[in-house]
Protein backbone atom coordinates (compact mmCIF):
# COMPACT_ATOMS: atom_id res chain seq x y z
CA UNK A 1 0.00 0.00 0.00
CA UNK A 2 2.68 2.48 1.06
CA UNK A 3 4.54 1.74 -2.41
CA UNK A 4 1.15 2.51 -4.20
CA UNK A 5 0.63 5.87 -2.47
CA UNK A 6 4.27 6.88 -3.03
CA UNK A 7 3.86 6.20 -6.75
CA UNK A 8 0.91 8.78 -6.53
CA UNK A 9 2.04 10.88 -4.04
CA UNK A 10 5.68 11.58 -5.26
CA UNK A 11 5.62 11.03 -9.28
CA UNK A 12 2.41 13.28 -10.07
CA UNK A 13 1.74 15.42 -6.73
CA UNK A 14 3.56 18.53 -7.68
CA UNK A 15 1.17 20.78 -10.15
CA UNK A 16 1.65 24.39 -11.50
CA UNK A 17 4.29 24.23 -14.51
CA UNK A 18 2.71 26.90 -17.45
CA UNK A 19 1.36 25.08 -19.98
CA UNK A 20 3.54 26.96 -22.32
CA UNK A 21 6.92 25.59 -20.33
CA UNK A 22 8.51 23.15 -22.29
CA UNK A 23 8.66 19.07 -21.51
CA UNK A 24 11.98 18.36 -20.00
CA UNK A 25 13.08 16.09 -17.24
CA UNK A 26 11.08 17.49 -14.32
CA UNK A 27 7.91 16.71 -15.79
CA UNK A 28 7.20 13.83 -14.34
CA UNK A 29 7.19 15.45 -10.74
CA UNK A 30 3.88 17.55 -11.85
CA UNK A 31 0.49 17.33 -12.00
CA UNK A 32 -2.16 19.18 -13.25
CA UNK A 33 -4.36 17.95 -10.78
CA UNK A 34 -3.02 18.79 -7.77
CA UNK A 35 -1.44 21.83 -5.83
CA UNK A 36 1.68 21.84 -3.91
CA UNK A 37 1.06 23.12 -0.74
CA UNK A 38 4.02 22.48 1.30
CA UNK A 39 5.40 23.36 4.88
CA UNK A 40 9.01 25.07 6.01
CA UNK A 41 11.64 22.98 8.11
CA UNK A 42 9.06 20.83 9.86
CA UNK A 43 9.95 17.49 11.70
CA UNK A 44 8.93 14.11 9.62
CA UNK A 45 7.45 13.02 12.87
CA UNK A 46 4.30 15.58 12.01
CA UNK A 47 3.81 14.61 8.19
CA UNK A 48 0.80 12.73 9.56
CA UNK A 49 -0.77 15.70 11.09
CA UNK A 50 0.10 18.11 8.32
CA UNK A 51 -1.09 15.78 5.86
CA UNK A 52 -4.81 15.99 7.50
CA UNK A 53 -4.93 19.67 7.31
CA UNK A 54 -3.67 19.72 3.63
CA UNK A 55 -0.46 19.86 2.96
CA UNK A 56 1.24 17.55 0.05
CA UNK A 57 4.66 18.80 0.55
CA UNK A 58 8.02 19.18 3.25
CA UNK A 59 10.08 21.66 2.21
CA UNK A 60 14.28 21.39 4.49
CA UNK A 61 14.93 19.31 6.20
CA UNK A 62 16.96 20.11 9.35
CA UNK A 63 20.71 18.93 8.95
CA UNK A 64 19.38 16.65 6.21
CA UNK A 65 18.26 14.65 4.68
CA UNK A 66 19.17 11.88 7.18
CA UNK A 67 18.15 7.94 6.56
CA UNK A 68 15.74 8.59 9.50
CA UNK A 69 14.43 11.49 8.50
CA UNK A 70 13.71 10.21 4.96
CA UNK A 71 12.83 6.63 6.47
CA UNK A 72 9.92 8.60 8.35
CA UNK A 73 8.25 10.72 5.56
CA UNK A 74 8.50 7.20 3.43
CA UNK A 75 5.80 5.98 5.73
CA UNK A 76 3.55 9.04 5.76
CA UNK A 77 4.02 8.90 2.24
CA UNK A 78 5.11 12.74 2.59
CA UNK A 79 6.96 13.95 -0.75
CA UNK A 80 9.83 16.40 0.25
CA UNK A 81 12.65 18.73 -1.16
CA UNK A 82 15.59 18.83 0.22
CA UNK A 83 19.17 19.52 -0.17
CA UNK A 84 21.16 17.25 -2.09
CA UNK A 85 24.09 15.31 -0.28
CA UNK A 86 24.79 11.52 -0.44
CA UNK A 87 22.06 10.06 1.68
CA UNK A 88 19.70 11.72 -0.24
CA UNK A 89 21.54 10.38 -3.92
CA UNK A 90 21.82 6.72 -2.46
CA UNK A 91 18.85 6.07 0.16
CA UNK A 92 16.46 2.92 -0.25
CA UNK A 93 13.83 5.88 0.76
CA UNK A 94 14.98 8.31 -1.82
CA UNK A 95 12.05 8.29 -4.19
CA UNK A 96 10.32 10.25 -1.51
CA UNK A 97 12.54 13.35 -2.44
CA UNK A 98 11.05 15.30 -5.38
CA UNK A 99 13.28 17.77 -6.09
CA UNK A 100 16.38 19.43 -4.52
CA UNK A 101 16.83 22.58 -2.46
CA UNK A 102 19.40 25.20 -3.26
CA UNK A 103 20.47 27.42 -0.20
CA UNK A 104 17.62 29.49 1.57
CA UNK A 105 18.06 33.48 0.74
CA UNK A 106 20.98 33.49 -1.48
CA UNK A 107 20.28 36.76 -2.41
CA UNK A 108 20.07 38.04 1.48
CA UNK A 109 23.73 39.72 3.29
CA UNK A 110 25.42 36.32 3.88
CA UNK A 111 26.63 36.18 7.85
CA UNK A 112 30.26 36.25 8.21
CA UNK A 113 32.15 33.82 11.27
CA UNK A 114 35.34 35.01 13.39
CA UNK A 115 37.97 32.68 13.64
CA UNK A 116 37.64 31.96 17.45
CA UNK A 117 33.87 29.99 17.78
CA UNK A 118 31.61 30.18 15.99
CA UNK A 119 30.31 33.41 16.85
CA UNK A 120 28.77 35.63 13.60
CA UNK A 121 31.35 38.37 13.03
CA UNK A 122 29.28 40.49 11.17
CA UNK A 123 27.60 40.48 7.83
CA UNK A 124 29.15 40.13 4.17
CA UNK A 125 27.64 40.41 1.09
CA UNK A 126 24.76 37.97 -0.75
CA UNK A 127 25.99 34.41 -2.48
CA UNK A 128 26.57 35.84 -6.13
CA UNK A 129 24.18 34.55 -8.80
CA UNK A 130 27.28 33.11 -10.66
CA UNK A 131 28.06 30.75 -7.61
CA UNK A 132 24.29 29.94 -7.30
CA UNK A 133 24.18 28.74 -11.22
CA UNK A 134 27.44 26.61 -10.45
CA UNK A 135 25.95 24.95 -7.64
CA UNK A 136 22.67 24.40 -9.90
CA UNK A 137 24.90 23.12 -12.34
CA UNK A 138 26.56 20.57 -10.31
CA UNK A 139 23.14 19.21 -8.80
CA UNK A 140 22.00 18.70 -12.34
CA UNK A 141 25.04 17.04 -13.20
CA UNK A 142 24.87 14.24 -10.06
CA UNK A 143 20.97 14.21 -10.68
CA UNK A 144 18.87 15.86 -13.79
CA UNK A 145 15.90 14.18 -13.06
CA UNK A 146 14.40 16.04 -10.04
CA UNK A 147 13.83 19.45 -10.19
CA UNK A 148 15.53 22.15 -8.07
CA UNK A 149 14.15 24.82 -5.98
CA UNK A 150 14.96 28.05 -4.71
CA UNK A 151 13.55 30.52 -2.40
CA UNK A 152 15.21 33.58 -2.08
CA UNK A 153 14.45 36.89 0.49
CA UNK A 154 12.38 39.66 0.96
CA UNK A 155 14.11 42.00 -1.90
CA UNK A 156 12.22 40.06 -4.71
CA UNK A 157 9.01 42.58 -3.38
CA UNK A 158 10.69 45.12 -1.54
CA UNK A 159 13.86 46.98 -3.03
CA UNK A 160 14.26 48.56 -0.14
CA UNK A 161 14.93 45.72 1.93
CA UNK A 162 18.16 46.45 4.13
CA UNK A 163 18.75 42.46 4.54
CA UNK A 164 21.13 42.23 1.25
CA UNK A 165 23.37 44.42 2.21
CA UNK A 166 25.45 45.99 -0.25
CA UNK A 167 23.20 44.50 -2.88
CA UNK A 168 20.03 46.60 -1.50
CA UNK A 169 18.17 48.58 -3.92
CA UNK A 170 19.38 45.98 -7.26
CA UNK A 171 16.37 43.88 -8.64
CA UNK A 172 18.48 43.49 -11.44
CA UNK A 173 20.31 40.85 -9.26
CA UNK A 174 16.96 38.64 -9.43
CA UNK A 175 16.77 38.01 -13.61
CA UNK A 176 20.34 36.55 -12.81
CA UNK A 177 19.73 34.86 -9.58
CA UNK A 178 16.19 32.75 -11.68
CA UNK A 179 18.71 31.09 -13.94
CA UNK A 180 20.02 28.76 -10.76
CA UNK A 181 16.76 26.77 -10.62
CA UNK A 182 13.98 25.31 -11.70
CA UNK A 183 11.60 26.46 -8.88
CA UNK A 184 12.13 29.51 -7.45
CA UNK A 185 10.47 31.29 -4.84
CA UNK A 186 10.65 34.26 -2.14
CA UNK A 187 8.86 34.99 1.13
CA UNK A 188 7.96 37.68 2.78
CA UNK A 189 5.74 38.13 5.77
CA UNK A 190 3.72 41.51 6.17
CA UNK A 191 1.35 40.09 8.46
CA UNK A 192 3.73 39.72 11.47
CA UNK A 193 6.10 42.25 10.20
CA UNK A 194 7.53 44.84 12.61
CA UNK A 195 8.63 47.59 9.83
CA UNK A 196 6.23 50.21 9.70
CA UNK A 197 6.55 50.64 5.68
CA UNK A 198 5.91 46.84 5.44
CA UNK A 199 3.52 45.76 8.33
CA UNK A 200 -0.06 45.00 7.86
CA UNK A 201 0.90 45.24 3.80
CA UNK A 202 -0.54 42.03 2.18
CA UNK A 203 -0.19 43.58 -1.13
CA UNK A 204 3.50 43.31 -1.11
CA UNK A 205 2.97 39.76 -1.60
CA UNK A 206 1.14 39.89 -4.90
CA UNK A 207 3.69 42.49 -5.90
CA UNK A 208 6.77 40.14 -5.23
CA UNK A 209 4.92 36.77 -7.09
CA UNK A 210 4.37 39.13 -10.04
CA UNK A 211 7.56 40.57 -10.09
CA UNK A 212 9.27 37.02 -9.67
CA UNK A 213 6.95 35.48 -12.65
CA UNK A 214 8.16 38.20 -14.52
CA UNK A 215 11.93 37.44 -13.87
CA UNK A 216 11.47 33.84 -14.39
CA UNK A 217 10.06 33.76 -17.58
CA UNK A 218 7.78 30.89 -19.21
CA UNK A 219 10.49 28.73 -18.68
CA UNK A 220 10.90 28.22 -14.33
CA UNK A 221 7.96 27.25 -11.90
CA UNK A 222 7.11 30.15 -9.52
CA UNK A 223 6.16 29.59 -5.80
CA UNK A 224 5.77 31.25 -2.65
CA UNK A 225 6.35 31.02 0.62
CA UNK A 226 3.63 32.61 3.37
CA UNK A 227 3.71 33.56 6.98
CA UNK A 228 1.26 31.98 8.82
CA UNK A 229 2.38 32.62 12.35
CA UNK A 230 3.37 35.71 14.26
CA UNK A 231 7.12 34.94 13.64
CA UNK A 232 9.41 37.21 15.45
CA UNK A 233 6.64 39.79 16.50
CA UNK A 234 4.89 38.34 19.19
CA UNK A 235 2.06 41.51 19.30
CA UNK A 236 1.00 39.80 15.95
CA UNK A 237 -2.00 38.36 15.14
CA UNK A 238 -2.52 35.20 12.95
CA UNK A 239 -5.47 35.89 10.90
CA UNK A 240 -7.27 33.15 8.79
CA UNK A 241 -8.71 35.44 6.29
CA UNK A 242 -5.12 37.38 5.80
CA UNK A 243 -3.46 34.01 5.10
CA UNK A 244 -6.53 33.10 2.74
CA UNK A 245 -6.00 36.36 1.02
CA UNK A 246 -2.35 35.74 0.86
CA UNK A 247 -2.83 32.48 -0.66
CA UNK A 248 -5.34 33.96 -3.37
CA UNK A 249 -3.26 37.36 -4.35
CA UNK A 250 -0.49 34.73 -4.63
CA UNK A 251 -2.25 32.16 -7.21
CA UNK A 252 -4.07 35.14 -9.04
CA UNK A 253 -0.74 36.99 -9.48
CA UNK A 254 1.21 33.55 -11.10
CA UNK A 255 2.21 31.72 -7.77
CA UNK A 256 2.27 27.93 -8.92
CA UNK A 257 2.57 26.50 -5.17
CA UNK A 258 2.38 27.18 -1.44
CA UNK A 259 4.77 26.74 1.33
CA UNK A 260 3.99 27.91 4.96
CA UNK A 261 6.13 29.17 7.31
CA UNK A 262 5.06 28.29 10.81
CA UNK A 263 7.34 28.88 13.57
CA UNK A 264 7.66 31.30 15.98
CA UNK A 265 10.54 32.60 17.38
CA UNK A 266 9.03 35.05 20.13
CA UNK A 267 8.05 34.88 22.97
CA UNK A 268 9.18 31.75 22.87
CA UNK A 269 10.33 29.61 20.34
CA UNK A 270 7.41 26.94 18.75
CA UNK A 271 8.48 25.04 15.71
CA UNK A 272 4.67 23.37 14.99
CA UNK A 273 2.86 26.89 15.69
CA UNK A 274 -0.62 25.40 14.06
CA UNK A 275 -0.70 22.52 16.76
CA UNK A 276 -1.18 25.08 19.81
CA UNK A 277 -4.26 26.68 17.98
CA UNK A 278 -6.77 24.11 16.61
CA UNK A 279 -9.20 26.55 15.72
CA UNK A 280 -6.48 28.20 13.15
CA UNK A 281 -5.76 24.66 12.28
CA UNK A 282 -9.44 24.17 10.91
CA UNK A 283 -9.00 27.22 9.29
CA UNK A 284 -5.49 26.69 7.19
CA UNK A 285 -7.65 23.05 6.63
CA UNK A 286 -10.38 25.06 4.71
CA UNK A 287 -8.18 27.37 3.00
CA UNK A 288 -5.87 24.31 1.83
CA UNK A 289 -9.46 22.14 0.66
CA UNK A 290 -10.65 25.41 -1.25
CA UNK A 291 -7.21 25.52 -3.33
CA UNK A 292 -6.67 21.66 -3.46
CA UNK A 293 -10.33 21.38 -5.01
CA UNK A 294 -10.31 23.59 -7.85
CA UNK A 295 -6.47 22.37 -8.73
CA UNK A 296 -7.08 21.75 -12.09
CA UNK A 297 -9.00 25.06 -12.72
CA UNK A 298 -6.06 26.77 -11.04
CA UNK A 299 -2.96 25.08 -13.25
CA UNK A 300 -5.32 25.53 -16.64
CA UNK A 301 -4.16 28.63 -18.66
CA UNK A 302 -5.49 31.96 -18.07
CA UNK A 303 -8.25 33.20 -20.17
CA UNK A 304 -9.24 36.77 -20.98
CA UNK A 305 -13.09 37.02 -20.05
CA UNK A 306 -12.25 39.98 -17.75
CA UNK A 307 -12.42 42.94 -20.40
CA UNK A 308 -12.61 45.76 -17.53
CA UNK A 309 -12.35 46.20 -13.89
CA UNK A 310 -13.58 49.96 -11.98
CA UNK A 311 -12.83 50.12 -8.38
CA UNK A 312 -14.17 52.97 -5.92
CA UNK A 313 -12.55 52.87 -2.79
CA UNK A 314 -14.27 54.64 0.55
CA UNK A 315 -13.44 57.91 -1.12
CA UNK A 316 -14.76 57.48 -3.62
CA UNK A 317 -11.81 56.89 -5.87
CA UNK A 318 -9.90 53.77 -6.68
CA UNK A 319 -7.81 52.29 -9.29
CA UNK A 320 -7.75 48.83 -11.05
CA UNK A 321 -4.41 47.82 -9.50
CA UNK A 322 -6.29 47.47 -6.31
CA UNK A 323 -8.04 44.29 -7.27
CA UNK A 324 -5.85 41.10 -8.39
CA UNK A 325 -8.17 39.37 -10.90
CA UNK A 326 -7.90 36.68 -13.12
CA UNK A 327 -10.29 33.98 -15.00
CA UNK A 328 -10.15 30.45 -16.12
CA UNK A 329 -12.83 28.10 -17.94
CA UNK A 330 -13.92 24.54 -17.41
CA UNK A 331 -16.71 23.46 -19.14
CA UNK A 332 -18.93 25.66 -19.83
CA UNK A 333 -18.05 27.35 -16.71
CA UNK A 334 -15.93 30.85 -16.70
CA UNK A 335 -14.07 31.35 -13.31
CA UNK A 336 -12.83 34.30 -11.89
CA UNK A 337 -10.63 34.92 -9.12
CA UNK A 338 -10.20 38.41 -7.42
CA UNK A 339 -8.58 39.74 -3.87
CA UNK A 340 -8.51 43.34 -2.92
CA UNK A 341 -4.92 44.60 -2.36
CA UNK A 342 -5.85 47.41 0.05
CA UNK A 343 -6.66 47.19 3.77
CA UNK A 344 -10.00 49.34 2.86
CA UNK A 345 -13.42 48.71 1.81
CA UNK A 346 -13.57 48.78 -2.12
CA UNK A 347 -16.61 48.51 -4.57
CA UNK A 348 -15.61 46.40 -8.10
CA UNK A 349 -17.42 46.37 -11.06
CA UNK A 350 -16.20 43.55 -13.44
CA UNK A 351 -17.27 43.63 -17.30
CA UNK A 352 -16.92 40.30 -18.98
CA UNK A 353 -16.08 40.13 -22.73
CA UNK A 354 -18.64 37.60 -23.62
CA UNK A 355 -21.49 39.04 -21.85
CA UNK A 356 -24.20 37.33 -23.97
CA UNK A 357 -23.22 34.50 -22.64
CA UNK A 358 -23.60 35.00 -19.07
CA UNK A 359 -26.56 35.82 -16.62
CA UNK A 360 -25.53 35.52 -13.30
CA UNK A 361 -22.51 34.35 -11.09
CA UNK A 362 -22.11 32.48 -8.33
CA UNK A 363 -19.91 33.45 -5.30
CA UNK A 364 -18.42 30.72 -4.28
CA UNK A 365 -18.47 29.40 -0.69
CA UNK A 366 -21.00 32.17 -0.04
CA UNK A 367 -24.27 30.96 -0.89
CA UNK A 368 -24.83 34.03 -3.14
CA UNK A 369 -25.48 35.13 -6.51
CA UNK A 370 -24.83 38.53 -8.22
CA UNK A 371 -26.84 39.51 -11.68
CA UNK A 372 -24.84 40.18 -14.48
CA UNK A 373 -26.10 43.74 -16.64
CA UNK A 374 -24.77 44.39 -20.15
CA UNK A 375 -21.98 42.19 -19.19
CA UNK A 376 -20.79 43.79 -15.69
CA UNK A 377 -21.44 42.84 -11.91
CA UNK A 378 -21.14 44.85 -8.73
CA UNK A 379 -19.56 43.18 -5.55
CA UNK A 380 -18.08 44.74 -2.31
CA UNK A 381 -14.89 43.31 -0.73
CA UNK A 382 -14.03 44.08 2.71
CA UNK A 383 -10.21 44.93 3.66
CA UNK A 384 -8.01 42.53 1.53
CA UNK A 385 -11.25 40.65 0.49
CA UNK A 386 -11.18 37.21 -1.61
CA UNK A 387 -14.15 36.52 -3.90
CA UNK A 388 -14.31 33.58 -6.46
CA UNK A 389 -17.08 33.60 -8.76
CA UNK A 390 -18.45 31.00 -11.01
CA UNK A 391 -21.15 31.63 -14.08
CA UNK A 392 -22.25 29.01 -16.19
CA UNK A 393 -22.21 30.14 -19.97
CA UNK A 394 -25.76 29.74 -22.72
CA UNK A 395 -23.34 29.20 -24.89
CA UNK A 396 -22.48 25.52 -26.17
CA UNK A 397 -19.48 24.26 -25.53
CA UNK A 398 -17.22 21.49 -25.47
CA UNK A 399 -15.97 19.26 -22.72
CA UNK A 400 -13.10 21.41 -22.36
CA UNK A 401 -14.64 24.35 -22.20
CA UNK A 402 -13.13 27.06 -24.81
Amino acid sequence: MIALLLGAKCLGFIAGVAHEQAAGPYQRYFSDNTFPIGVWLQQPGHATRYRELGINLYVGLWKGPTAEQLATLRRAAMPVICEQNEIGLMSPDRDIIVGWQQVDEPDNAQPLFGRIGLGRAGWGSPIQPAEMMRRYQAMRIRDSTRPVFMSMGKGVAWDAWKGRGNRTGHPEDYAEYVKAADIVSFDIYPAAERDAVLAGRLDVVAQGVRRLVEWAGPGKTVWNVIGASRVKNPDATVDPQKIRAQVWMSIISGSRGIVYFVHQFKPRFVEASWFEDPRLAEAIRKINAQVQGMARIINSPATHDVANVTVRNMRGKGHARDVAITSRRSGCSIYVFATSLVDMPLEVEVQLHDFNAVNNVDVLDEGRSIKVKGGRFRDEYPPYGVRLYEAATSKSCGASGS
